[in-house]
């Protein structure tokens, strides 16, 4: 078996610079088979934790083609990676104590919806201190996030979906993200719209409630109108990466790019505002009888 060992990146962020270079790396890997491969962690000194989510779809893809990943000289993100749960595969065990700033890292089948679904609810909407919901949003914003998951299996086709997330507590942001290794966005709006339109267009176009390359009676879009509108008021965001597309909500405000690097899947990264104090219900709670 053919030995080989390549430096993972100096750092990476969950920002366009970040995902590019993530992908970058891997594009370098993605035609290697039945090898064994050393991921030098030796000049690393940054690595957002969320983003084991991408990291780990990417190591699952190189072993589906024969080949062994080893990690070596983990040092700085070392910490944060064996109390998110991201090494127990490579011999390294979460620590008897954390920091509750972590999100583990959890890869779901095709067919553990209810699993995924009791991830969101225990690991994000209730988390401590994450803004009130009501119980009717707190479903449908849980409903909506599992979108993300229902998309992956349907349209993506594929196999597992791999989540990560991490608390920042300087920020006081919640991030998650969520990956899977399938069929892109791209490749699904395009082949159903008979059209060539960048990444970044088509992942505009399926962001669009309604607008949908599913048939049938399977309702339309990503799904994701809910969480759009919450993360508008919470002042979160939201990026989508699939093909060479970017897309971005933040603030309110919609910025998309098409990316140098790309990534044969979708990651979507979702941020939450945990210093906002407003308590969340939807308007047809509102009874106008009782308010006072």
């Amino acid at each position: 078996m053919f030995e080989m060992k390549i430096d993972f990146p100096k750092k990476i962020t969950s920002e366009v610079s970040g995902y590019e270079t993530l992908i970058h790396f891997y594009e370098k890997m993605s035609t290697i088979r039945d090898s064994k491969i050393e991921i030098d962690f030796r000049y690393n000194n940054w690595f957002e934790a969320n983003l084991c989510a991408i990291f780990g779809a990417m190591i699952e893809e190189l072993e589906n083609k024969g080949n062994e990943i080893s990690l070596i000289n983990i040092k700085n993100p070392k910490d944060i990676l064996s109390r998110n749960g991201f090494l127990t595969k490579f011999g390294i065990h979460k620590p008897f104590e954390t920091y509750n700033t972590e999100l583990d890292y959890k890869t779901f089948s095709h067919k553990q919806g209810k699993s995924f679904s009791s991830y969101i609810d225990n690991e994000i909407l209730k988390k401590q201190g994450f803004p009130k919901l009501s119980k009717l949003l707190s479903k449908k914003i849980n409903e909506s996030i599992f979108e993300l998951y229902e998309n992956a299996r349907t349209h993506g086709e594929c196999k597992n979906i791999h989540t990560c997330g991490q608390y920042f507590p300087s920020k006081k942001m919640l991030d998650i993200t969520i990956v899977d290794m399938g069929q892109t966005i791209k490749n699904n709006v395009n082949n159903y719209m008979k059209t060539n339109w960048s990444g970044s267009e088509c992942i505009e176009w399926a962001t669009q409630d309604k607008n949908t390359t599913k048939t049938g009676t399977i309702s339309g879009g990503l799904g994701l109108a809910i969480i759009f509108d919450f993360i508008k008021l919470n002042n979160g965001k939201i990026q989508i990466i699939s093909s060479d597309g970017y897309w971005e909500l933040r603030k309110g405000t919609v910025f998309k790019q098409n990316l140098n690097f790309t990534f044969h899947g979708t990651i979507a990264n979702l941020e939450f505002n945990l210093s906002d104090t407003n308590e969340y219900i939807l308007k047809e709670e509102i009874d106008l009888d009782n308010i006072f």
